[in-house]
């Protein structure tokens, strides 16, 4: 078991950065695949970010050179850097995280375990 709590969301203006944070508690968040999500209004979850135990990062094309995903395993946290934001990356941000022997899925559907979310909201 892994519960999950997002934090950093807020407002920003085009251009500028968020950093969010998802702090984890539970046994299993050292073996455990960790994702960033988000849902905008009307709109499915769709995948931002992903980091597989040992370090490997999966980033959404959408993000590519903008965002990074990090992880500190002594402190149970898993990190979304966000740089040059646009109004499309408008969203309530979720935190989600997967058993680490199934190995890495961009699919939310595939991710058991979810923090309550973030809003991000980007004015241009």
């Amino acid at each position: 078991q892994v519960q999950l709590v997002e934090s950093g969301g807020g407002l920003v203006q085009a251009g500028g950065s968020l950093s969010l944070s998802c702090a984890a508690a539970g046994r299993t968040f050292s073996t455990s695949v960790m994702s960033w999500f988000r849902q905008a209004p009307g709109k499915e979850r769709e995948f931002v970010a992903g980091i597989k135990v040992l370090g490997s990062v999966y980033l959404a094309d959408s993000v590519k050179g903008r965002f990074t995903i990090s992880r500190d395993i002594a402190k149970n946290t898993v990190d979304l850097q966000m740089n040059n934001l646009r109004p499309e990356d408008t969203a309530v941000y979720y935190c989600g995280a997967r058993a680490g022997f199934r190995g890495f899925s961009d699919s939310s559907d595939d991710y058991p375990y979810w923090g309550q979310g973030t809003q991000v909201t980007v004015s241009s």
